[in-house]
């Protein structure tokens, strides 16, 4: 659990780092932090074991969901040139929150007792809420903040509850223990106990990672938060949201799968007609793009519904893909709209500002493109293999009619997906010749070339797990 570690002390340097004259260090030195934490995570690979007193595991699993976050972190953060820019804003303050929130990511990650899984959860979330209220001279951001905030607390709340329902019932909180009760020991309580518990601690983590219907706050936040922290509110809090429901049902709970199984594919059913429909009649490519996330949580979630070792594969490589090509799309985005605030223009975040892009930047179109055909699960991108691995798991559990709703509604995502690609190809637009910074366009470059190569080569990742 180094990189915890490594990320509390960078998160206290960074603030230290802020009462420089020149806020040009910052931006080097968060990246390089980030990068040190990704290398101290791969320190036990191969190995098992315990920390904290044995209330964290790192097992070869937690390492590469890490690693996820991690990268999806770094990629985030190269995009952030814009702060250094801004007098008013606070950058230190913003990237120590980002590496705090991390460490809160890993914990749920990694968690092996239910203490730390809320802990994790309280870290990740206090960050979140901050940084969607940080454009303080925007009331759209304030009023996503608000939201936010009093939404999440409802559900930090009632899983809350849920984990107390958990301890009275069993009599500890931690995972084995959980799993040795569940599967025939020793009873402290009602089994009526444990079931409510379960399905309070499910309903606070499925809010986290925006699954319907706990997803109402989502495209209202994601459109108000400032896009480069909505690009990481939608990678690195989905991974670690989704790597803990792997982790505590695949390991604790799979005696009773007839219970939550049932459940989560209502939920996953629930989650994609809702969010695919919904997506369809967005006119804001960032709503768009919140209802995308959700979609995403939808095909997650089968494979937790199909609970096994290739879930395992499926969901680090469909969380990988699907990381990847949002902060793709996300960096265009910023890109375009800082262009346009730049020419004095209001920003404009809707379909209409990507009209005409491909003819005067094809390298921002090309980027796009292959973004919007990763999310929409084209081959010969990674959002292809994420997919196809997510279906073959609900296929082999014989959940057919489950697999036959996420196919159809992954054909009406193609919809408002190639909306984006229309819209910078064959549409007229006003958007000029876009400059980019070297750094800036070589991170967009990479996570194009990763969605390809992903694509190509779906074992360079799949085989690790």
């Amino acid at each position: 659990m180094l990189p915890i570690i490594l990320l509390s002390v960078f998160g206290i340097a960074l603030l230290f780092l802020g009462f420089a004259k020149s806020k040009a260090i910052l931006l080097p030195a968060t990246l390089l932090f980030i990068a040190i934490a990704f290398g101290a995570s791969f320190v036990d690979w191969g190995k098992n074991y315990m920390y904290f007193n044995d209330m964290l595991l790192s097992t070869n699993l937690s390492i590469a969901f890490t690693a996820i976050v991690l990268l999806s972190a770094f990629m985030v953060v190269s995009l952030s040139s814009s702060f250094l820019e801004d007098e008013s804003a606070q950058p230190a303050e913003y990237y120590a929150i980002m590496l705090f929130s991390l460490v809160g990511a890993i914990m749920m990650i990694s968690f092996e007792n239910l203490i730390m899984l809320f802990v994790g959860v309280e870290i990740l979330s206090v960050a979140m809420y901050v940084l969607t209220g940080s454009d303080k001279r925007n009331l759209r951001s304030n009023e996503a903040a608000l939201k936010y905030f009093l939404m999440g607390s409802f559900a930090t709340g009632i899983m809350l509850f849920g984990l107390a329902l958990l301890y009275g019932t069993s009599g500890s909180f931690v995972l084995s223990d959980l799993r040795s009760y569940v599967n025939g020991g020793v009873a402290y309580g009602s089994p009526l106990l444990l079931y409510m518990g379960l399905l309070l601690l499910l309903v606070g983590i499925l809010f986290k990672v925006s699954a319907a219907p706990f997803h109402f706050w989502t495209p209202d936040v994601y459109e108000g938060a400032p896009t480069l922290f909505t690009a990481f509110m939608s990678t690195v809090v989905k991974t670690a949201g989704f790597a803990a429901l792997l982790r505590l049902l695949s390991f604790s709970f799979t005696g009773i799968y007839s219970f939550w199984g049932v459940i989560l594919m209502a939920v996953t059913v629930i989650t994609l007609v809702v969010s695919n429909f919904t997506a369809v009649y967005q006119s804001s490519f960032k709503r768009m793009m919140a209802y995308s996330s959700i979609s995403h949580a939808g095909y997650l979630l089968i494979a937790l519904t199909a609970v096994g070792q290739q879930s395992k594969q499926a969901l680090v490589f469909y969380s990988l893909a699907y990381s990847v090509a949002t902060i793709a799309a996300f960096g265009v985005l910023l890109v375009v709209s800082r262009h346009q605030s730049g020419e004095g223009k209001p920003t404009d975040e809707s379909y209409d500002a990507f009209n005409g892009l491909a003819r005067q930047n094809p390298l921002l179109g090309f980027i796009m493109t292959v973004a919007m055909l990763s999310l929409a699960g084209i081959p010969l991108t990674a959002g292809f293999w994420g997919k196809f691995m997510v279906f073959t798991t609900a296929a082999n559990r014989g959940i057919f009619w489950l697999l036959v709703v996420a196919v159809l509604m992954s054909a009406v995502s193609i919809y408002y997906y190639f909306r984006v690609i229309i819209a910078m190809y064959l549409r007229d637009g006003q958007t000029t010749a876009i400059r980019v910074a070297p750094f800036y366009r070589y991170v967009l470059i990479a996570a194009t070339i990763l969605t390809i190569v992903l694509g190509i080569l779906p074992n360079l990742v799949r085989s690790l797990v």
